[in-house]
């Protein structure tokens, strides 16, 4: 076996150990989705999946549906810059032309009649992981600026659509492994650290009326960042794991919200899983897993809000 293939497993045999971070290696061969990639012409917008989505689900419920897609933030972060210069003059160029595109994808959205829309932004704890901040300044980026950047695009991206209720999801990653131990799903992630240096700037910046915000774990920090929420904002608390087989009560979901009620009052508080439930070439709850979390979920936010 070749030296690069064995030294790609071995990287692969790392990111498998639970309770880990799970380490990538964007100058890896794969899709933009896991590595960062470069463009080798201007983006087009050939589908829109989103919308497909939405279209099929509208058929089949019974309640108003949501549609998530991802955010400019998380692309930029996927898109090798330095090697596209001949495309796109630099990473401003880029932003705005998916933000563009983006756009159009919601438009057809609000079109086909719906009215809930959430941005999924995991890229945003880059700006508090260490590592993370270490590689956009080995590249030549200003984390500042890039930070200021994401907010704009994303705020960009939802101007003008007055009758959608828009939400943004922060997270730390989803993946997840099985405990070769136990035979149970454990956590992993790809960052780590609390929303304290960049929630001031963040809740206040957001002009989305949702923040789904991952607090499921201690590498999300307490809830004092939510004092820096303005009055106008829902935060919805992810409490509950998708990584993780170890099923949560009610009676601690209840005790996590008390705790983030001492910063936010309830009203502008609601309760849900940290991330989705479901994974790219990843490990999954069952679903008989899935639906008593989300049944735990359901109680605790009936108590809690009745």
């Amino acid at each position: 076996m070749p030296n690069n293939v064995s030294l790609y497993y071995e990287k692969r045999d790392v990111n498998q150990n639970p309770l880990e971070r799970a380490e990538q290696n964007f100058d890896e061969a794969g899709p933009a989705i896991v590595t960062r990639r470069p463009a080798n012409e201007r983006l087009k917008l050939m589908r829109n999946l989103p919308l497909e989505e939405f279209g099929f689900a509208q058929s089949v419920a019974k309640v108003p549906v949501k549609v998530t897609m991802l955010g400019p933030d998380r692309i930029a972060q996927r898109f090798k810059w330095e090697t596209s210069r001949d495309v796109y003059k630099d990473l401003d160029d880029f932003v705005d032309h998916v933000v563009a595109i983006e756009r159009r994808i919601i438009e057809q959205l609000v079109d086909a009649g719906c009215k809930y829309i959430q941005i999924d932004a995991p890229g945003y704890t880059a700006y508090v992981d260490k590592i993370s901040l270490d590689r956009m300044r080995s590249r030549g980026e200003d984390p500042e600026r890039n930070l200021q950047r994401s907010i704009d695009a994303d705020n960009a991206l939802i101007e003008g659509f007055p009758d959608v209720t828009f939400g943004i999801h922060i997270c730390r990653g989803n993946a997840r492994t099985i405990d070769p131990r136990t035979g149970k799903l454990v956590p992993q992630w790809h960052r780590e650290g609390s929303y304290d240096t960049i929630a001031e700037r963040l809740f206040n910046g957001l002009k989305h009326r949702r923040l789904l915000l991952e607090y499921e774990s201690d590498r999300a920090g307490g809830f004092e960042p939510l004092s820096f929420v303005p009055k106008d904002k829902i935060v919805v608390l992810g409490l509950i794991s998708t990584k993780s087989s170890d099923m949560e009560t009610v009676d601690a979901l209840k005790r996590r919200i008390e705790q983030a009620s001492k910063h936010l009052p309830l009203e502008q508080l609601a309760i849900s899983p940290q991330c989705g439930f479901g994974g790219i070439d990843s490990k999954v709850l069952s679903e008989e897993e899935m639906w008593r979390k989300l049944d735990c979920a359901v109680k605790s936010a009936a108590e809690v809000w009745s």
